[in-house]
């Protein structure tokens, strides 16, 4: 702690972004701060928070990265959690990407579901009920009629007669010009608003322009919007009303548990109930409720696009100020956080708070005991003892180039952090998951078998990412060294079908299953382990191949610089001044302009900070 400490004495006054490691090089916390020095320093005064006492018992080490400001601070602190998953940082459990529904910008705008968000339309989500997803592309077709077809309508007619959905009242057919652009885009303005949550606001302009219709004989066209209002009348007959005062407001509670926390979000549009998600996020004990609440204020509106005018909380979050200004800037708009001491409001958000309280009640009774799933595990494969430690593999790699490799362990159905081991593929060259598989798992068992307690026990149960390929290599190399009586199996994940030796059919698990469910944890946490070391070889080389560029630093300069930085990373952060300690003052500017002139540097720092898994 004294190196540390003297350390902490030289952190700049600048905000930023910092990583507290082991002694084994694991980010165990990520934190941003208005100012480096001040914060970093705090956690090294005496408190009686028992989080940070852990903490600080496991640091070893930390780097920090200086940004220009504190919202710049609090994008890179969200994006490097989402990438490092760091154990002491509250995160959302679920990683899979919601579905949003899109409305495209092309002529004839069509609606979609997507996963990914880009900059190519108007995105409204994201929701975490695939049922709310079809309910809501229902209702668009059948009152807005927009198109969902891929057609490309850059000409028209595209086509020669118009699909079924046009036949059955689900698309007014812009593909054979049955609609003009100026009437259509009216429709994709009425769905915004619709999406938006503006039902009261789409109501009143439709019935104006019936009025309008009417006056000029357009009865037909007059029809069309009454069935229309009436469509909506009805929808809206069946929201809840909380709220006679109009606006745009998100209300949230929370639950805490055990390890896991709930947080419930309630999205109020017109005073009125119109969606709301329930999230369940990692918080390590001891987590207070603003810790909580910021991390999933961050976390979540990082990923949403619909922000809104006002968010409600049952308790302040830390650093508001730069929350609410990000927000503002995500919204292109002004954002207000609001904590409410009494009135309706505040009953309001009791009632999320206690809805909070009931989801995370189910989730903990419905969640299957790790003991049962167990059991279940050595009923259906037939082991001769308990799984209590189950070890899994997997193989990253980009077209057979930086393979990797993973192992993780599982004790009683927990993650064993400290005793996941990462390998370097070094035998095989192209695309061979086999092999890759086979020399991972022997350089694992070997290690063992020399007596190496870094690699002790041997497991109860094997899992392999992957199909009847990879378990066939797995097994060949287990008896090869004389283990062949451990349990090995391979998950695949198309169809989370388990494959066993000397069995010709796959065990078909049903979803429910506790057993199958924990498969699946161990296998999604060895895949996240084997994506997350092959970034960092990526990375590395790719650094190196930059520096291989740069004229004047041969292998003797380059092993200063890493003697003086500890790794790439730091080189590619480290200021004019730090470069000029170690090498000659040209080569020293040569190898900074690299890494930040204008023109490079937001190329060199998208391909090193946001490699593609």
């Amino acid at each position: 702690m004294v190196g540390l400490e003297a350390k902490v004495k030289a952190l700049p006054q600048e905000p930023g972004v910092y990583l507290f490691k082991s002694a084994q090089g694991e980010i165990l916390y990520i934190g941003k701060a208005a100012s480096l020095r001040d914060r970093v320093r705090s956690y090294f005064q005496p408190t009686e928070n028992l989080k940070t006492q852990r903490l600080m018992r496991e640091v070893s080490d930390f780097e920090y990265i200086v940004t220009q400001s504190e919202r710049d601070a609090l994008i890179l602190e969200a994006t490097l959690i989402k990438q490092h998953q760091p154990r002491y940082n509250i995160r959302l459990k679920d990683d899979k990407r919601y579905p949003y529904i899109k409305i495209t910008d092309e002529p004839f705008p069509r609606v979609e579901v997507t996963r990914r968000v880009a900059r190519d339309g108007r995105y409204f989500g994201p929701y975490t009920n695939s049922d709310a997803v079809r309910e809501t592309l229902r209702v668009l077709q059948k009152i807005f009629r927009l198109r969902t077809c891929a057609l490309d309508l850059s000409t028209i007619p595209a086509r020669r007669r118009p699909c079924l959905d046009h036949y059955i009242g689900l698309c007014d057919a812009p593909c054979v010009g049955a609609i003009s652009h100026e009437e259509y885009d009216k429709l994709v303005e009425e769905a915004t608003l619709f999406l938006r949550g503006r039902r009261n606001d789409l109501i009143e302009e439709l019935r104006a322009r019936m009025a309008e219709a009417s006056e000029r004989l357009e009865f037909e066209r007059a029809a069309r919007l009454r069935d229309q209002i009436a469509a909506l009348e009805k929808l809206l007959a069946g929201e809840h009303e909380l709220a006679s005062r109009p606006g745009e407001r998100d209300l949230i509670g929370y639950a805490l548990g055990d390890g896991t926390a709930c947080v419930q979000a309630f999205f109020v549009r017109q005073g009125k109930l119109v969606g709301r998600d329930s999230v369940f996020l990692e918080a390590p004990a001891d987590t207070t409720p603003s810790e909580l609440l910021t991390a999933f204020v961050k976390q979540y509106y990082g990923k949403t696009e619909q922000i809104p005018k006002e968010i409600i909380l049952p308790c302040a979050l830390e650093e508001p100020d730069a929350i609410a200004q990000w927000l503002a800037e995500r919204r292109n708009g002004p954002v207000k956080l609001r904590v409410p001491r009494r009135g309706p409001t505040r009953q309001l958000l009791d009632l999320v708070m206690h809805n909070a309280e009931l989801a995370l009640r189910e989730r903990v009774e419905r969640s299957p005991s790790y003991d049962d799933a167990l059991e279940e595990l050595q009923n259906v494969l037939k082991l001769p003892a308990l799984p209590r430690r189950i070890e899994a593999y997997d193989i990253s790699n980009l077209f057979g180039q930086h393979a990797v490799g993973s192992m993780v362990v599982f004790w009683d159905g927990a993650p064993q952090k400290s005793e996941y081991r990462r390998f370097r593929v070094q035998t095989v060259s192209g695309i061979d998951d086999f092999a890759m598989i086979a020399e991972v798992l022997r350089r694992r068992v070997e290690r063992a078998l020399q007596g190496d307690g870094r690699f002790l026990p041997l497991p109860d149960l094997i899992v392999i990412d992957g199909g009847k390929g990879q378990l066939n290599a797995a097994r060949a190399v287990l008896r090869q060294l004389g283990v062949g009586q451990i349990p090995t199996i391979a998950l695949a994940k198309e169809h989370e079908h388990i494959f066993v030796e000397n069995r010709a059919q796959p065990v078909v698990l049903p979803r429910e299953s506790s057993a199958l469910q924990l498969l699946q944890r161990v296998r999604d946490e060895a895949h996240r382990f084997a994506v997350t070391y092959h970034r960092v070889v990526r990375r590395r080389r790719f650094l190196e191949s930059v520096l291989d560029g740069v004229e004047g630093l041969g292998p003797k300069r380059r092993r200063r610089l890493l003697e003086r930085f500890g790794s790439w990373r730091r080189i590619q952060r480290a200021s004019l001044d730090e470069l000029r300690a170690v090498l000659p003052e040209v080569l020293a500017r040569r190898l900074y302009d690299v890494f930040h002139s204008s023109s490079s540097s937001q190329s060199l720092l998208k391909q090193t900070d946001d490699l593609p898994e």
